[in-house]
């Protein structure tokens, strides 16, 4: 199961002050945004968007456990850019159960995939 995916893009620059608000060189909420927009039309219902230190969650529907993708800049270039969805295991422990992610994980993967690939804008797309 692919769950981490890289790509470059100059579609997703930073709000003015975006960096000042989590860390220097740390941004992504042009495209947590993106993918708020676009994930309903494949699916995937967002519950809403965030920022941590380290970049944007978008936050996912799921009633059986947390589901989300982190997404934003990576070090180096401008144009450089990580998405991964957690949870990345195939099974989670909840309470004195083990769940099943894969069809759920799958389903966000699948739908990142397509919206990344029909994006002429959004190149050079490595899955991990």
């Amino acid at each position: 199961m692919k769950t981490q995916v890289e790509f470059r893009s100059d579609k997703f620059p930073p709000y003015d002050g975006e960096e000042d608000g989590i860390n220097p060189g740390v941004w992504g909420k042009k495209l947590a945004e993106y993918l708020r927009e676009n994930l309903p039309h494949h699916g995937v219902n967002v519950t809403g968007i965030f920022a941590e230190d380290w970049g944007w969650i978008v936050e996912l529907e799921n009633d059986d456990f947390p589901l989300w993708i982190g997404c934003g800049h990576q070090n180096g270039d401008k144009d450089e850019f990580l998405c991964f969805i957690e949870p990345s295991k195939t099974h989670i422990r909840k309470w004195f159960r083990k769940i099943d992610t894969t069809a759920q994980v799958g389903r966000v993967s699948e739908s990142l995939k397509a919206i990344l690939e029909s994006d002429p804008e959004i190149r050079d797309i490595n899955w991990t």
